[in-house]
């Protein structure tokens, strides 16, 4: 099995599993709901196509938390459908989103359908975007494919968030040395059995994206802690004492 690794950041996202009418909440971090569905559009699959989704949800699915982002809340007004009522109205609508995240998402699943996701991915049906319609994905959104199982492509991969967080981290009290711990949020079971720290059971797996009426199963979720290597001296340039002003008119 091939395991896809995903990078989802950006200046805003929103993953709502738990959203209704005028209030628009968001996840703090990607549901798997909202990447299946970002990858049946890519595929060009239809919202009713639900024996299409079914094999989606055969995925193995776990995201890890690089840069846990700011929640900002949007204070939005709508006006209802002039064709639907009589008399418009204005009214008040919450929106909620996460501001400077960075997420890496990680999709493992048979060789054949992995390999369809990923032409899928590199020239999409329909345009991916992280939540809302107004949030493209990265160019660098599809970070490449893995021989490995998930939590193994996950340790292997260099922690990737900004420069200016790895400097805000390491001017913490407990700083940052060349590994660090990050949060993985799991399909349950993948987790390594002993290294749960807590579970619970989400309603997150996609039956029907039909606007007629959406449907969800449950899957039970695991949270657990993986070190990677923080690459914060590279980033930072920490160590490197040497300057040569003439290095820069030598590239001119």
């Amino acid at each position: 099995m091939k395991t896809i690794l995903l990078k989802f950041s950006g200046p805003l996202q929103s993953y709502g599993t738990s959203s209704y009418f005028q209030t628009r909440y968001t996840d703090y971090y990607p549901s798997k709901s909202a990447v299946l569905g970002l990858l049946a559009a890519c595929l060009g699959y239809r919202r009713d196509e639900e024996k299409k989704l079914r094999e989606l949800s055969t995925l193995k699915f776990a995201v890890r938390i690089d840069q846990q982002g700011g929640l900002l809340k949007d204070y939005h007004i709508a006006v209802t459908d002039k064709e639907i009522v009589e008399k418009p109205q204005t009214y008040v609508t919450n929106r909620y989103y996460l501001e400077d995240a960075l997420f890496i998402v990680a999709i493992s699943g048979k060789d054949e359908l992995v390999d369809t996701l990923i032409k899928a991915i590199q020239s999409p049906y329909f345009q991916p975007f992280m939540g809302r319609r107004s949030l493209p994905v990265p160019a660098d959104f599809l970070l490449g494919e893995s021989a490995e199982d998930i939590l193994d492509s996950l340790r292997k991969l260099p922690w990737q968030a900004a420069p200016w967080y790895k400097k805000k981290k390491a001017k913490e009290k407990e700083g940052v040395g060349e590994r660090i711990s990050l949060e993985v949020y799991a399909d349950k079971e993948i987790a390594e059995e002993g290294k749960i720290t807590r579970s619970k059971l989400r309603r997150d797996i996609p039956i029907s994206f039909s606007q007629k009426g959406r449907q969800f199963g449950f899957r039970q979720e695991a949270c657990i802690s993986i070190e990677v290597f923080s690459e914060i001296e590279k980033d930072l340039g920490v160590g490197n004492t040497e300057h040569d002003i003439f290095s820069t008119l030598e590239e001119a």
